[in-house]
This record gives structure tokens, sequence and C-alpha cells, in this order.
């Protein structure tokens, strides 16, 4: 690596540690903005094993993925980025827009895949184990889901043949609609702007207890994809989270994983009922 490489990559990383230190001054906002005046109001105990277990999740997922330097992938994916769709293209703007929206087409479809694919979806339910809707429900993944999340992400860089940098970047963006969609705010003009992005009352609906109404809605930043894609749905949920799973604390809520729906419907089906 020449020094003008090892310069570029370092304003790189730079760059990626303001954005992500503006995230997280976006989600101090959003936390208090739904403290002071929340969309829906959950029971005090719920909302604060919530908060606690999103976080904790968080700490100890990235501090994971720290360990096993999981970021690395992206660095290795990048030395194979110039034989990708938009390798030969020059680094500008173009580049940039095209880049973002196939990053956002390419996490639709695996947001899918994690609802379809029973292997995915024991690790990406995790995520709507939450009783709960607000911002830190955007921190709450399994572990696995993120480093299986992250192998995908290296082979887009291959495929569509961008800097992993420019990847991480706007993974970072990604995360403050993450934060914005979480929230449990209402929020104005909701139904004009949710025809561009993903809002609010469109992500609520996506984390309903319904497998049928929660079965929608996967777009993270773009709204287009699931009107294109037929998995658009506009509806308020009766009740969030999942009905047969519940996670009061980390521990809990990484052991989730490893116990199916199917599994907890069959031991309820081995007690005996009472006479009707």
């Amino acid at each position: 690596m020449n020094q003008t490489t090892s310069a570029n990559n370092g304003g790189d990383l730079l760059f990626n540690e303001a954005l992500f230190g503006l995230a997280i001054l976006a989600f101090l906002l959003l936390l208090v903005m739904e403290k002071v005046k929340p969309y829906r109001d959950f029971p005090q105990k719920i909302n604060k094993e919530s908060f606690v277990t999103n976080t904790t999740a968080f700490l100890v997922n990235n501090l994971i993925l720290t360990v096993l330097r999981a970021s690395s992938l992206f660095l290795v994916a990048q030395q194979f980025a110039a034989y990708g769709l938009l390798g030969g293209l020059e680094n500008g703007p173009v580049k940039w827009v095209l880049a973002f929206v196939f990053f956002d087409l390419a996490i639709y479809l695996w947001h899918v895949a994690s609802h379809k694919n029973e292997f995915l979806w024991r690790f990406h339910k995790i995520h709507h184990s939450d009783k709960s809707f607000n911002v830190s429900t955007g921190f709450r993944f399994h572990v696995f889901d993120l480093l299986l999340e992250i192998v995908y992400k290296s082979i887009f860089v291959v495929v569509i043949g961008v800097n992993a940098y420019l990847v991480l970047s706007i993974e970072i963006i990604e995360l403050f609609f993450i934060f914005f969609h979480h929230a449990n705010l209402r929020v104005p003009n909701e139904e004009a702007i949710s025809q561009v992005i993903i809002t609010p009352s469109l992500h609520r609906a996506h984390h309903s207890t319904l497998r049928k109404e929660h079965d929608s809605n996967y777009g993270i930043v773009l709204s287009i994809w699931d009107r294109m894609f037929g998995t658009r749905k506009e509806l308020v949920p009766e009740n969030i989270g999942l009905d047969l799973i519940e996670a009061e604390n980390f521990i809990q809520l990484f052991s989730l994983a490893f116990i199916t729906e199917l599994k907890v419907r069959q031991l309820l089906g081995w007690i005996p009922k009472g006479k009707k």
C-alpha cells in the first residue's frame, strides 16, 4: 500500500468516525423527542427493559465484532472491487449516488430474505422481539445476524465495485434512517414523506405481532422498493413484538435465536388441555 492510498484510507476512516458521531447525536435527539411527545404510550416497565436490553446488545455486539475484526472483511473485499459493476466509473457524485441506490436495494433484498428464510429468520426475529417500539430498537440485533450481514455487504463491495469505506459511509447514513423510522414519534406530513422514504408509521407496521403484517415494508431508506415489489402495507398494528417470543435481558435476547416458534408451539402442544 503506497503513502497516497494510506493517507486516503486514513481520511476516509476519520470521515466515517465523524459521521458515526453525528448518528449517535441523532439517536440522542430522537430519544429526547420521543420521551417528550411519544406517538404511543408503552408501559414504563416494557420501555425500560427495551432500552436497557437494546443498548446492551449494541455495546456487546460491537465489542464482539471488534474482537473478531469483522470489518476487515470489507478491506479484503475491496481488493477485488475493481472488477465490479461500477469498478471502472470515476469516483464522484454519480458513482456515490448509484452506490447508495444499489446498496439500499441490496439491503432491502437481504431484509426480505431474513423474513422468508427460516435460518436467517431465527437470528433476525431478535430484532422483532421488542415489545416496545422506540429509537433504541434500531440497536436490537443478534450478533450472528450482524456477522452474516457483513459477509453479504462484503459480497456487495465486490459485485458492485465500490470502495469499502464508501460502503461504510453509506451504512452509517442508513443508520440515521434506522434511528428515524424506529422513533416512537408522529411525523408531520408523514403520508407525503413516506412516498419517498421509510417513516415511523410504515416501519411500525413492520413490527406488528401478526406475521401477515410484519412481512411488509422492508425498506431501510427508499420506499420505492416496497412499492415496486408489492410489499408495502399502510396500517396501524394493534400490538408490537412477537407472540411467543420475549426477552427481558441481553442473555435471553442472545438465546432466542436457538429457540424457534415451531419448537415453542410443539412444547405448548404437549401440555394437556383442560376440558372445554
